[in-house]
């Protein structure tokens, strides 16, 4: 069997575009396909598994199924190892922190998402409260109006349990 003349080059480019084609963690692509999209053997993609640097979906008979974003971690892996010289431990830490650091970036959009809501309902509270319409439809009556801010100080002390 010869070569094709592009070398593979436009099979692989196929492919890649397949991995683009669907979602970015379907399972979808087996052990061989997930391997040559990585450029790796299916034997380093199953040690790879053993040691937790991916963790690809698995079908209701065990088998691997790898997502795009698994594709695109293993090449990550293998750019690390080879090109900076980083030992698969080295790597695993790296995976687990990016993957922390992705955690913590959704939380904050969460949490900017909830202060941007909440400041707005303060906004229309206190737009509500000056203009004097406590009984309108939507609020329900609940605002109470601001009181001037006092310089009074309170002291509580616990009593002598006696």
């Amino acid at each position: 069997m010869t070569a094709p003349p592009d070398g593979g080059r436009e099979r692989s480019a196929d492919m890649g575009a397949a991995a683009r084609a669907v979602a970015e963690d379907a399972p979808v692509f087996v052990i061989s396909v997930a391997a040559e999209l990585a450029g790796m053997h299916a034997q380093t993609l199953r040690q790879y598994d053993r040691l937790g640097l991916v963790r690809p979906g698995r079908t209701a008979g065990g088998g691997r199924r790898y997502s795009p974003r698994d594709v695109a971690l293993l090449r990550e892996v293998q750019r690390l190892s080879q090109e900076d010289g980083v030992n698969l431990a080295g790597i695993k830490r790296i995976i687990e922190l990016e993957s922390q650091v992705e955690a913590l970036q959704h939380r904050v959009r969460e949490l900017l998402d909830e202060l941007e809501v909440a400041e707005s309902r303060r906004i229309a509270a206190e737009s509500a409260a000056r203009s004097g319409h406590f009984g309108e439809p939507g609020y329900g009556g609940a605002l109470v109006p601001l009181r001037p801010a006092t310089s009074a100080l309170v002291v509580w002390r616990p009593r002598d349990p006696r």
